[in-house]
C-alpha cells in the first residue's frame, strides 16, 4: 500500500508536518501543537506537527474513499452469555464489599474488505463519522509508522486545560431517551463524579475543585447520556504528564473504587482495550490549552491483525449492585449499533439495528 502521510484532526483544524512522537507526556507543556492518543493500557504517543490550520477539504470528499466492512462481519470479545455472566461475577464481589461500580467492557473485530484493506484510511472514516454521527470531541490521529490509526466520534471530555484550570466531564447513564434514564444512572453517575473529584483533588490547589454541572441530560445521536462536569485549578507546578499521571484512566470507563475495578477489569475481560476507553486528543502547548476526549465511540484500524488488517471498536457499561444483566448487555449493543452502521456504510434504524 502506498504509505499514508502523517496527520491529525481535530476541532475544524487539520495537522500535517510531522516533526516529532515521544512517549513522553511532559512534552506537551514543552512547545508546538501535538496530537495525543493514550491507550488504556498505557501505550502513550504525543506527535508534535509544524503545520495546523484549517481544515481546507470538504468532509463529504473524504468520507467517499471510505470502504467499511460488512455489517454482518462483527465479532464480538464477549458473547452475550459471557457478557451476562461477568455481570453476575461483578455483583458477587459487590456483594462481598470489594467493589461498588465496574466498567465491563468487550471488543468487537470485523475483517477490511479485501480490496480496500490495504488502502483503508481512518482519516476517510473520520469523515464518515463527522456526517453520520457528529460528536463534540470527534478527531483523528493517522500514525501508521507507529502503529496508530484512530478516529473517534467520543461525546466525553477526559481533560481539558485552559491556562491553570482542568475540567473533566464524565458521562454516566445512557438511554434511549430521557425517560429511559433510571435512579441507578443516576447513583452511578455521582459515584463516577466523586472519584473524578478526588483524582483531580490529588493535584489541584485546596478548595479549588468544584462541580459546576451535576447529572445534565445530554442528546447525542440515536441516545442520551447523564453527563457531569468537575473543574479545579492544578497546583504550580502540576503539567500534563502529572494530569495524567493522576487521572488515568478515567474514572467512568473503569469503576470504583479505581484500584479494585482495575484488578476485576484485567481478571474478566478477554481483550485488551487498546485506543478504547483510553484518551484521544490535542494539546498546544504553546498557548496552554489542550482537550483530551475519552477514548469511546472510537474505531482503530489494526494493520497486524490476524487474517488481515481489521476493524476494532469497543462498548460497554457499568455495573453496579442496581444492574441487569440483560439490560446492560442491551446498552452496550446500543452504544454500538448506530456506530457500527455508520462505519459499515449502511442506514441506521431507529430500532438500532443496520439495513443495507
Amino acid at each position: 500500500m502506498a504509505r499514508l502521510a502523517p496527520l491529525a484532526r481535530f476541532g475544524g483544524l487539520v495537522a500535517s508536518d510531522l516533526r516529532d512522537v515521544t512517549a513522553d507526556p511532559a512534552a506537551l507543556d514543552s512547545a508546538g501543537w501535538w496530537a495525543v492518543v493514550v491507550g488504556y493500557e498505557g501505550r502513550v504517543l504525543c506527535a508534535r506537527f509544524g503545520d495546523v490550520r484549517p481544515d481546507p477539504r470538504p468532509a463529504a470528499r473524504r468520507a467517499r474513499r471510505w470502504r467499511g466492512p460488512d455489517p454482518g462481519a462483527w465479532t464480538s470479545s464477549l458473547d452475550r452469555a459471557g457478557y451476562v455472566a461477568r455481570v453476575h461475577r461483578i455483583r458477587e464481589h459487590i456483594a462481598a464489599g470489594d467493589v461498588y461500580q465496574v466498567n465491563l467492557c468487550r471488543i468487537l473485530t470485523a475483517p477490511l474488505p479485501p480490496a480496500a484493506a490495504d488502502t483503508a484510511d481512518a482519516d476517510a472514516l473520520g469523515a464518515v463519522l463527522a456526517r453520520g454521527n457528529p460528536a463534540p470531541y470527534a478527531g483523528v490521529v493517522r500514525l501508521p509508522a507507529h502503529g496508530v490509526e484512530v478516529a473517534t466520534a467520543s461525546p466525553e471530555l477526559y481533560l481539558r486545560r485552559t491556562g491553570r484550570t482542568a475540567e473533566s466531564r464524565p458521562i454516566k447513564g445512557t438511554g434511549r431517551t430521557a425517560a429511559d434514564l433510571t435512579a441507578k444512572d443516576r447513583a452511578e453517575n455521582v459515584m463516577i463524579v466523586d472519584l473524578v473529584r478526588n483524582d483531580l483533588g490529588r493535584l489541584c490547589t485546596p478548595g479549588s475543585v468544584t462541580v459546576p454541572a451535576l447529572c445534565a441530560v445530554e442528546e447525542h445521536p440515536g441516545l442520551v447520556h447523564l453527563v457531569s462536569t468537575v473543574r479545579g485549578e492544578p497546583a504550580p507546578g502540576a503539567g500534563w504528564a502529572e494530569l495524567i499521571g493522576a487521572t488515568f484512566p478515567a474514572g467512568s470507563i473503569t469503576g470504583a473504587p479505581k484500584s479494585s475495578a482495575l484488578r476485576l477489569i484485567d481478571q474478566l475481560e478477554t481483550a485488551p482495550r487498546g485506543p478504547y476507553c483510553g484518551a484521544v486528543g490535542w494539546v498546544d502547548a504553546d498557548r496552554g490549552t489542550g482537550e483530551l476526549a475519552v477514548g469511546i465511540r472510537t474505531f482503530w484500524i489494526d494493520r497486524g491483525a490476524a487474517g488481515g488488517p481489521a476493524l476494532r471498536f469497543g462498548t460497554g457499561a457499568g455495573i453496579t449492585w442496581g444492574s441487569d444483566a440483560e439490560r446492560e448487555w442491551r446498552e452496550t449493543e446500543l452504544k454500538a449499533s448506530r456506530l457500527l452502521g455508520v462505519a459499515s456504510e449502511r442506514e441506521v434504524t431507529s430500532g438500532g439495528t443496520v439495513r443495507s
